[in-house]
């Protein structure tokens, strides 16, 4: 047998049937493509359970936000420890995200009178009060309800807003205390 001859046999030996070019042509794909499907489904992952990223929309939370910050809106923090007293919160409220603090838990009865926090009808310090709060009659708020208020009481649209009102548990989408920009405030926030 000439070489040749040789050649062209093993050629013949090596065509594969179509089906098996087919299938090794899919696997190429997928190990070209695989690692980019997996990030991507990764990283919806990571946002629908976990953290994303959210945008501080005014001046209701000034100092302590400034309006045009980016955060990171925590969502599994929220599923472990809860909701306690003075956290910053982002919940959906009249058709938008609203970046607020808790100030009054489930089952309390709050109120403002001279420019002084009542919860249960004893007087509290409000270590975040940072401008002018307007007194309010005694609001109570039910189970699995929450009293937000921004920091920036004398401006801040929150729960003394009867359209906005108490915020439900469910309605609150994680806590909040990371500003990643600009990056000049980079850090945690109280």
């Amino acid at each position: 047998m000439t070489k040749q001859n040789k050649i062209k046999e093993k050629n013949f030996l090596d065509d594969e049937p179509e089906v098996t070019v087919q299938k090794r042509a899919h696997r190429e794909v997928f190990l070209d493509y695989g690692p980019y499907l997996v990030i991507i489904i990764v990283v919806i992952l990571i946002r629908t359970f976990i953290a994303t990223p959210v945008r501080v929309n005014g001046a209701s939370m000034d100092p302590t936000l400034i309006n045009g910050e980016t955060m990171i809106l925590n969502k599994l923090v929220l599923r472990v420890r809860g909701i306690e007293r003075w956290d910053i919160v982002v919940a959906r409220a009249d058709g938008s995200n609203l970046i607020k603090r808790v100030v009054g838990l489930p089952g309390e009865r709050i109120k403002y009178v001279e420019g002084i926090l009542f919860i249960n009808g004893e007087a509290k310090e409000d270590p975040f009060s940072l401008t002018v709060t307007y007194d309010f009659d005694e609001i109570i708020i039910g189970p699995n309800e929450y009293f937000l208020m921004g920091d920036n009481r004398s401006i801040s649209q929150d729960s003394r807003n009867p359209i906005i009102g108490n915020v439900d548990r469910r309605d609150i989408r994680g806590k909040t205390n990371t500003v990643i920009f600009p990056f000049d405030r980079f850090g945690r926030v109280e």
